[in-house]
């Protein structure tokens, strides 16, 4: 993504593509449902849907970032990769 504004869309599509990758969740099923915990989602899971995040869009999501819902990852690597290409 190198420093290209992006909008929301492509970021929640980015990122529920990544959860997919990792869990083999439904993408339907991450837009419906959103709570990772209640998509049976453990912590390992989490970390690694994080590190391809921070790949992805080259951004650092710390450990103390509230990523509780798909919403909540889609709105981080948002707006943080408008402040990079700010």
């Amino acid at each position: 993504m190198q420093n290209t504004i992006v909008n929301t869309q492509s970021v929640q599509h980015d990122v529920v593509n990544i959860i997919t990758r990792v869990t083999r969740i439904n993408p339907n099923r991450l837009l419906q449902v959103q709570d990772l915990s209640k998509l049976g989602l453990d912590l390992i899971d989490v970390v690694d849907i994080i590190l391809q995040l921070e790949k992805t869009y080259r951004i650092t999501i710390p450990d103390d970032v509230p990523v509780y819902r798909v919403d909540d990852l889609v709105n981080y690597v948002h707006s943080h990769t408008l402040k990079q290409a700010g």
